[in-house]
């Protein structure tokens, strides 16, 4: 397997998730590390951080555990496919293959919301994942939230947390 061949993480998921937060394909950092949203300069944990009033120094365990006790889901839209570094924009489409969200939905009705992190996640899901959708799964309400990769550099910290805040009227 080529090193441009890249390979999701599985998804934290708790009992009764209420909220699914869906990213593209982890970056090169989070990939090294084994973690969601491993690149130190990604806002995600910060802003989750705030969102959830988790100390700014807890673990990686220690936020995992933090979703799952606030019925949050984490996962990617795209399970597998192939990339030359760390950007979306350099995914290969035609090698796109995506996570089964019929059978992450089945197995887990209580999921009310999904939350993209940016417009790759958003654009795919809607693409590859929600025609193959029930009709009760695809009804699942929906939300774009800014990416908060470092790569979306044009909107501040603070933009984004005030963006990410509507996920708090959703746990």
């Amino acid at each position: 397997m080529s090193s441009e061949q890249k390979t999701a993480f599985p998804p934290i998921i708790g009992d009764r998730p209420r909220l699914l937060i869906l990213g593209s394909m982890p970056g090169e950092a989070s990939l090294r590390l084994g973690q969601y949203y491993g690149h130190g300069r990604n806002a995600f944990w910060p802003i989750v951080s705030t969102l959830l009033a988790l100390p700014t120094d807890a673990d990686y365990p220690a936020r995992t555990r933090a979703f799952q006790a606030n019925g949050i889901a984490l996962w990617d839209v795209i399970a597998a496919c192939t990339r030359k570094g760390s950007l979306d924009s350099n995914i290969q489409p035609s090698s796109i293959r995506v996570n089964d969200f019929a059978a992450l939905f089945a197995a887990h009705p209580s999921i009310r919301c999904i939350a993209f992190n940016g417009g790759t996640a958003e654009r795919e899901f809607q693409r590859r994942v929600l025609p193959t959708l029930s009709p009760a799964q695809q009804s699942i309400e929906r939300i774009r939230l800014p990416s908060t990769s470092p790569a979306h550099a044009g909107m501040s910290f603070d933009a984004k947390l005030a963006a990410w805040r509507v996920l708090l009227d959703r746990l």
